[in-house]
This record gives structure tokens, sequence and C-alpha cells, in this order.
């Protein structure tokens, strides 16, 4: 009871991504903790998609290990995917296709798809798209989403536009009505039902594409200059839809700026414009683009210019798999650039922190003067997952040590690079300040603390060791970890972004094991002292990541080198999402 997952195996471009969404939101509806993930094709229309629904009344939101019930609407898959049905579990397929399952220890169901569809009343060139609405009916049958809850996904679909809204759910009640008469001991039979519960009251649902353009709106961004690219388009997309609606001025015009650059190096040159020009700028890209945006990140860091890039992370090296998940890009963040460069990285890992760290990263960016990356992944951006209401930023925007005109004339001088605080932080001025002393030109050159170039050896030393100071300074500022001590256990799990799902649930299938662990979830780079605290108060740490080299587990043993012995590394990158009983286990083989 409420503790399964679903598999719909359709054809990409055949509108099943609205079937999908609408089989979650009407669960979602029901009160129900649900969760998605959409494995689709980067190549063309036609190709094979898999999309998987958990509903996890313990609100699991992991990539489940094992799917007991299959809808089998691509029959060039079929065969495959009916092997890897689990026994004991349900396949719905089309009855009228030209596949046939052969499994006796699974129910099998065969749907009348084209006798549905043409009396749907849909018009020809449409009735791909309704023949999903099929299997949602008969699912609703199966195990018993309620249809009140699939229309209401429906009018949310698709805007309360009456007519489609009409069709489609009638295509899903005559599926309904079809599946309970054809099958009528099915829902009874079925080891899978749901039951309305009220875990999601006061919930969204939404994708942390979403809730990072959002968060980067609240945030007060007035600049935009994005490239497309799977998977951060649709960040940029977020930008586009809600600014015209939140960001206009009292005369009508838009008081942003949105720019299509021609490739990912214009557009971070863009930023790194806007940002000097005292904009709060930003662009979107995935590990391709950020390649190309090495040089501008350095001259961004070293010119101390504020901008922001999120990095929606997809599976590399170089073109890699465009629509499949990893966390491969965090060391090349960090270290973006040549020369001695570090940056400061924030590493959501919940759809409320995107949106948090989408209005964050900005006041980061202005306090500290620098590029702030914010790295997501296909995982946390394109799919979509629970959540508490986003919270409003309750201070104000922070932005940094920007000099006016009268503080220049009471201070009568201006030093862009001194540093009395100590924090490695000089103070700034912004073009358009009227005041004599304001001017300065912002180099990628050599440069002594009054901003003019310089070749001297210690000009260039008493800078570098400033930027340190700055970057110790970061480490108190950025988002710090999230821990969770267990006083029982000796091995700590840790880990970052999207992986949190699957190191959570595997705690709990350790725990019943017989294995306590403590958790820390790092949060953003640089490191602080929370981290190395954390791990020497265990025997041994097990660093969990969905990349092919455990990039967090080397950089732990670069920030805590006396305990570099205690980590241990479990980094898995296939292109899919970790799964909490991959992770027990390997947790299981070290400890």
């Amino acid at each position: 009871m409420n503790e399964f997952a679903i598999t719909a195996v359709t054809v990409n471009g055949s509108g099943s991504q609205t079937a999908n969404n609408a089989i979650m939101r009407a669960i979602f509806r029901m009160g129900i903790p649900v969760n998605g993930k959409n494995l689709f094709p980067s190549n063309i229309q036609g190709e094979p998609t898999w999309f998987t629904i958990r509903v996890s009344a313990q609100g699991y939101s992991a990539r489940p290990a094992s799917v007991p019930i299959l809808v089998a609407f691509n029959p060039r898959t079929a065969e495959a995917d009916l092997a890897a049905l689990p026994a004991g579990g349900a396949c719905l397929y089309p009855g009228d296709g030209a596949w046939r399952p052969a499994r006796s220890d699974v129910a099998l169901y065969p749907l009348p798809v084209r006798e549905l569809v043409a009396a749907s009343g849909f018009e020809p060139r449409m009735r791909d798209y309704a023949a999903n609405m099929v299997y949602v009916g008969a699912l609703a049958a199966l195990i018993g989403i309620e249809l009140e809850a699939l229309h209401g996904a429906l009018v949310h679909h698709f805007t309360g536009k009456a007519r489609p809204v009409a069709l489609n759910f009638g295509v899903v009640q005559a599926a309904y009505e079809r599946f309970m008469a054809d099958f009528p001991a099915a829902p009874a039979a079925s080891r899978f039902r749901l039951q309305r519960m009220a875990a999601t009251t006061g919930q969204i649902l939404i994708d942390g594409n979403t809730a990072a353009g959002l968060g980067a709106i609240f945030g007060g961004v007035s600049f935009l200059a994005w490239y497309p690219i799977t998977p951060a388009t649709s960040l940029a997309d977020t930008l586009s839809a809600y600014l015209p609606r939140l960001r206009t001025g009292p005369a009508g015009h838009p008081t942003y700026a949105i720019v299509q650059a021609e490739d990912e190096i214009a557009a971070l040159g863009m930023a790194v414009g806007a940002g000097w020009a005292g904009a709060r700028a930003m662009t979107s890209t995935s590990g391709p683009g950020l390649s190309l945006m090495t040089e501008f990140a350095g001259l961004a860091s070293f010119a101390e210019i504020p901008c922001v890039v999120w990095d929606v992370q997809r599976i590399g090296p170089s073109t890699g798999l465009p629509t499949r998940t990893a966390q491969g890009d965090l060391l090349a963040a960090y270290f973006l650039g040549h020369g001695d460069t570090r940056h400061v990285v924030l590493l959501p890992g919940t759809v409320a922190e995107c949106f948090e760290f989408g209005w964050r990263a900005f006041d980061l960016a202005e306090r500290l003067q620098t590029i702030v990356f914010v790295l997501s992944d296909l995982d946390l951006g394109m799919n979509l997952w629970s959540s508490d209401p986003l919270a409003y930023p309750t201070t104000p925007m922070d932005r940094g040590k920007v000099l006016s005109a009268a503080e220049l004339e009471r201070l009568g001088s201006f030093v862009r690079f001194a540093d009395p605080e100590g924090d490695g932080i000089g103070a700034r001025t912004l073009p358009g300040n009227p005041h004599p002393l304001a001017a300065t030109l912002s180099r990628g050159t050599g440069h002594n603390e009054r901003n003019v170039y310089s070749e001297r050896p210690e000009d260039w030393k008493a800078n570098m060791d400033r930027l340190r100071r700055k970057h110790a300074t970061a480490r108190r500022l950025v988002p710090q970890p999230v821990v969770e001590h267990d006083p029982a256990a000796t091995v700590g799990l840790i880990s970052f972004g999207s992986s949190d799902g699957a190191v959570r649930e595997a705690r709990d299938q350790l725990r019943a094991q017989g294995l306590p662990t403590s958790y820390m979830r790092v949060r953003a780079l640089p490191l602080g002292e929370a981290t190395c605290h954390f791990i020497a108060q265990h025997h041994a740490c097990v660093v969990v990541e969905a990349n092919h080299d455990g990039q967090l587990c080397d950089l732990l043993r670069m920030h805590c080198p006396a305990h570099a012995a205690r980590l241990l590394s479990v980094a898995h990158s296939d292109g899919l999402p970790l799964t909490a009983e991959f992770v027990a286990e390997s947790v299981q083989e070290l400890a």
C-alpha cells in the first residue's frame, strides 16, 4: 500500500509526458508522496523513453532498484522491459498491437488502445497523443488513482482549457471503465494499491530548474545571457516566462535584459560585463558549456567581478550523454581556470535549496566580488519533486562593499584592493558614480592594490595572498553542511546534491541491518572546519557521489589531510541516479 513504482515505456514525442505528469499530480493530490524520473533520449523523436513514478508513503525519492509495474507502450524495447519486471509484477500493454508478452509469473493486462482512441473524439492527427491516456485510465482502475484527482491534474496541465481537458479525461474515463469490465477482479487482487493520505498537504510539486529560476528572480537578477544546452535550457526558459510577469516597471517597460548569446563563451562574457556594470547577472549551462567558459571565469575571479553560473550537470566527458545525470563537474567548477584559481561553488540538494541558492548566489557573488557557481544536475533540475513551499528571502539584498559618491567624499581616497578589514575584500565602485575618485580600470593582468598594471613580484604575491584571505572568508559565508549525528555510529556517510535521497534511504536500510551511521551533506565549496570535525568523529567516512573518480572524496582528502585515511569512496556513474540499495550494499562492503 502506497509503496511501489511504475515505469511507463513510450515513444519519445508521443505526448507521454502529459500522461505521466497527470498520474504523478493525481497521486500527489491524493496526499501521497510521489517522485518522477524521466529517462529520455538525446537524439530524435521516435526513440524510447522511460518514465518511472515512485510512490512512497515514507517519502523516499531515490530511483527505485526494482519496479513492479510496467506500462509497455513501446514495442521496440518491450521484450527487454518485460524481462526486467520482477516476478509478481504487472504489465499493461496494447492488446491490439503486434507485441505479445510471454511471462507466466506476472499479471498481464492487454488494453484495447485503438478502439478507445477511435471513439475518443480526437482528430486523427492527435490520436497518437491520446493513446497514452488509455494507460492512465487503466492504471487508475488497477492501483486506485482517484478519477477526480486525475481530472484536477489535467486541468492543471492544460491551464483550465475546457476542450483538451474534456477530450483527454474522456479517454481516461473510458479506459477506466473498460478495464473494470475486462478485469473486474484485478484491483482487489493487485499487490499494489493507493490509499489517500495527508502527507503532501501544503506541499508543491516543482522541478529544480524552475525553482532555481524563481530564486534568481527573487534574488534580483537583472541580466541573463544564455545559450541552449540540455539540461539547463529550462532554467533560462523559467526566467523568460516569469520575468515579464514579475519584473516590469511602472511604465510597462522591462527592468531586466535576456540575451541568447552565440555560444557559451559569449554568454559568460556578457554576464561578466553586466556584473561589472552593477547588474545582478547570470548564465546557465552544462558541462560542455562550462569548459568553454574557462577564460572568462578566470577573468571574473582575478578582476573580482560578481556574476553567477548555474551548471545543471550531465554525464561526460566531452558531449557525453546529454540527457543522463551525473555529478562530474565538481572539480572542474572549483578549479576552473589556469594558475592558482579557486571558486565558490554552491551544491543544492533539494528543489527548496535550488530556490534558496538561486537568490543567495547573488548575495555571495557581490559580497565576495567573485564569480559563483551553482551545481545542480539533470535529476534535480528536470524532474518533479515534492517540496515544502519555497521560502521567501527574509534578508535585504547584500550588495557588498559598494562605495557611493557620498562615501567617497567622506573617505577622501579610494584604493580598489586595499584590505583594512583583513577579509581579502576591497571596496568597489560602479560605473556611473560621478565622484572623481570612483574611476577604476578592471583588468585580468597583474596589478597592485590600486588596480594599476604591475609586474613587480611583491605586488603579484601580495595580490594572491589577499585572494587567499578572501577564499578563507568565503569558507565562513557559504552555506554550511547539514549534519545528522548518531551517537552510536562509528561510520559516517558524506554526499552532496541529488545523491541525498539515495543516502537517506540507504541509512534506514543500514540501520535495519545493524549498522547505524551519521550523515553529512556538503552544501558548498570551499570546505570549512565542520567537514574535518565530522570526519574526525568517525572511524571511517564513506563519500557517496555520482561520478567516476570520487571527486568530493579527493577534495575532502586535500582539505583534511590528517584524516585522509578515514575517507573511503563510493563513486558510481552510469548516467542514472543512484539507488539506495547500491549505496547500502557498497557501504556494507567497505564497512
